[in-house]
């Protein structure tokens, strides 16, 4: 399930080249501070790849509603 989360998150990513500098800047709409660059589109997927597996678990630990992405979605239930 968090496999298919991650692919449908990285397939709304949207990526931009980098004009003043040399790279590729990519971030995915929905998940707040999920961002990345990379000298090359390939190493700036890779990165916004780590940084969104990060968020998840991060998202996770602390209990917060993940964003829903293509249909698919993480539940999180509230430890008390």
């Amino acid at each position: 399930m968090i496999q298919e989360y991650l692919h449908k998150a990285m397939a709304a990513a949207h990526y931009e080249l980098l004009e003043d500098e040399e790279g590729f800047y990519g971030e995915i709409s929905g998940a707040p501070g999920v961002w990345a660059t990379g000298s090359t589109l390939e190493t700036c997927r890779k990165e916004l790849l780590d940084v969104l597996e990060e968020w998840v678990i991060v998202g996770i630990a602390m209990g917060h509603e993940l964003p829903e992405f293509d249909g698919v979605t993480i539940k999180v239930k509230s430890v008390a």
